[in-house]
């Protein structure tokens, strides 16, 4: 199938590593022009020559903070400078602390706010009038699967993430006309750096070793193992792509049918 991504300019934000990266080179492989940010320009660098020495597609890049709206409308400019106009926009980040509600002040609060909501607030800002300008776009919002099925010990996940799909869903609605397309994906359990942490605290949180709460993680998942990114990356350059013309407003989940929730 051709997604007809080549040579359309793709942003793609945390994606030094983890599940952003995956979905750049996903992007990179299909011959769009793939922007990379993150901070740290030692990862992102290590990030372009990886994703060029598997695809032969070279990435761009961009260091800054997501969570300063400086920082993402420098981006956003640097962008459409290099690459043109913005047809597909990821929205991605790392996820907050885990924890309790008692773990939490009104600081921990506001910084998971600006991590994992307001950030997309600002980058749907930014990209929004070059989508417009130039006939269309895709939005997509990497959430998690607590949007199904709410996770122990993660609170400020849980809450914020529900209003990425409140944002998704109101958007897919209002820029329908614009030809803007706007989706929700969440992974389950994807092998990743971010799941390593989340394994380490809820084992020493149960007394046991990682291992052996993964054996029993997958006896959850009925297709008995985490996923990989690249698994995660294509459905999100599918629904980022001119193949999709008509799913907007959705949420899909990349989970190997982990959760039960309908």
């Amino acid at each position: 199938m051709d997604l007809g991504l080549k040579d359309k300019c793709a942003l793609v934000m945390a994606s030094s590593s983890g599940l952003g990266k995956a979905i750049a080179k996903e992007f990179a492989r299909e011959g769009a022009r793939v922007m990379l940010f993150s901070r740290s320009e030692e990862a992102l660098e290590r990030a372009q020559r990886e994703i060029f020495e598997e695809t032969g597609n070279s990435p761009a890049f961009f260091a800054g903070s997501i969570k300063s709206a400086d920082d993402i409308r420098k981006l956003v400019l640097e962008t459409v400078t290099t690459f043109g106009p913005v047809y597909a926009l990821v929205n991605n980040t790392g996820g907050p602390p885990a924890g309790t509600f008692d773990n939490f002040d009104d600081a921990a609060w506001q910084e998971a706010y600006e991590l994992t909501l307001l950030s997309y607030i600002r980058t749907i800002r930014e990209v929004l009038p070059h989508m417009r300008r130039n006939g269309g776009g895709r939005i997509l919002c990497s959430a998690s699967s607590s949007i199904k099925a709410v996770l122990d010990n993660l609170i400020l996940s849980n809450t914020f993430r529900m209003g990425v799909v409140g944002l998704a869903k109101t958007l897919s609605q209002e820029l329908g006309k614009d030809n803007i397309l706007v989706n929700v994906i969440a992974p389950g359990r994807i092998g990743t750096a971010r799941i390593d942490y989340l394994d380490k605290v809820r084992a020493e949180k149960a007394g046991i070793s990682v291992e052996q709460l993964q054996r029993e993680t997958f006896k959850g998942i009925p297709l008995g193992r985490y996923g990989k990114p690249e698994e995660y990356g294509k459905l999100s350059v599918f629904l980022c792509s001119e193949a999709n013309t008509f799913i907007t407003g959705q949420t899909v989940l990349v989970d190997g049918g982990m959760v039960k929730a309908i």
